[in-house]
């Protein structure tokens, strides 16, 4: 007889973006003539730029070529991306990241849950509170989180993230062994100096801990002090494996390329852990298209940087007419100046799926319950910066007609 997994029945459930997509849609099953604005899953609004399209109908045309075809790609990714991957994201911050630490992949979310396939069962996690879900559930899943008890996972480390802190978490009081940190953060918005970060590891050498670095924000930092990598940081190379995305920083949510950096000098008791990742590719992953991946190098073009940047531009100045509005009617606001979030306190002491409630209810705008990231998101919510400038205009001035 077949049994199932039973970590999957021990989740609380369904995922998050799940959820608030189905009472969004429920609503406007429910108020046909309503006109909702979503604020709430991090999906970019602006068409790929000019010099990826390009890229992607050559690419494409040349699929269509006998003497250009290509069939099964390297799992770990064509080097002319990972090159300019080295080029572009490490080498000019004097980083020295080598292409063959570089895998290609279908989406930073994926690796980050993927990633638990190396690490055993018995490893002591920590994660931020509030966090991003996928490090939560992925662990639930695989056994190593432990039981579900009055909203917090029994064998989780809960790294509190709160005003107190300026939600940059401390330092575990016992010893960790995988640490799940993003930054600039989602959900917070917040990013990390890079004195904040040479804490983080300078733990991880002294207790054999592996940083689990999501960096897929980087492109919207701002501040010359934030790091846009942990690598940034000295000997971090040993202790650290790091997420980027092409999602938020080129609009590839649909078109999906991203990849993670696996240093070479990382080892857990002498097995180096980018030999185990790139068997667990070759495994279970087939490789990014070809034609994706031209799409992804066309990103570091002069032309590409131009056009993306102008992109990343655009959100953040949403980010700021967000940040603006909800301070101009009196609500604490984190975030939107190093990343497209903007984490907002609830007013007058209000949970936080209430608030999300009666939100979309008198304005129309849906937003993210900040409980819906971890016990310490009760009494926030979180709005992006993605949609388009008329949307957000219009969605800051239903809010501030309802609420100030």
């Amino acid at each position: 007889m077949a049994k199932i997994n039973e970590n999957f029945t021990k989740l609380p459930g369904s995922y998050l973006f799940s959820t608030v997509a189905r009472k969004i849609s429920e609503y406007g099953a429910a108020h046909s003539d309503a006109d909702i604005i979503k604020m709430s899953i991090g999906d970019v609004t602006l068409p790929l730029v000019p010099s990826v399209v390009d890229a992607l109908h050559k690419a494409a045309d040349e699929m269509g070529v006998q003497e250009t075809f290509r069939g099964y790609g390297p799992e770990q990714g064509y080097d002319f991306l990972r090159d300019a991957i080295v080029k572009n994201d490490y080498k000019v911050r004097g980083i020295n990241i080598t292409a063959d630490e570089i895998f290609v992949s279908d989406g930073a979310k994926s690796d980050c849950g993927n990633i638990v396939d190396i690490f055993a069962k018995d490893n002591k996690v920590a994660v931020c509170d509030p966090v991003y879900p996928v490090y939560v559930d992925t662990n639930a899943m695989s056994g190593r989180a432990g039981d579900f008890v009055g909203g917090k996972w029994s064998n989780l480390y809960y790294m509190v993230c709160n005003e107190e802190n300026g939600f940059l978490p401390d330092l575990p009081t016992e010893k960790v062994d995988m640490i799940y940190l993003c930054f600039p953060n989602n959900p917070t918005g917040m990013a990390a100096p890079k004195d904040y970060l040479e804490k983080w590891v300078g733990y991880a050498k002294e207790n054999g801990s592996v940083i689990l670095f999501d960096s897929a924000y980087e492109a919207f930092i701002t501040d010359e002090n934030v790091p846009h990598s942990i690598y940034e940081i000295e000997g971090a190379e040993e202790v650290a494996i790091e997420f980027r995305s092409f999602s938020k920083t080129a609009g590839f949510t649909g078109t999906r390329c991203a990849y993670t950096v696996v240093p070479k000098a990382l080892t857990v008791d002498g097995v180096s852990l980018n030999a185990l990742w790139n068997r667990r590719q070759c495994t279970k992953f087939n490789g990014v298209s070809y034609v994706i991946q031209r799409a992804a190098e066309a990103v570091y073009s002069p032309e590409g940087r131009a056009q993306t940047q102008a992109n990343i531009k655009y959100y953040l100045e949403n980010a700021k007419i967000i940040r603006e509005a909800l301070q101009d009617i009196g609500l604490t606001v984190f975030g939107g100046v190093n990343a497209p979030y903007i984490w907002a306190k609830t007013p007058n002491g209000m949970g936080s799926w209430e608030f999300f409630d009666y939100i979309l209810d008198k304005t129309r705008v849906a937003t993210t319950p900040g409980e819906g990231f971890g016990p310490s998101g009760e009494g926030y919510i979180r709005l992006t910066a993605f949609s388009s400038r008329e949307k957000t205009e219009e969605a800051m001035d239903r809010i501030r007609k309802t609420l100030k």
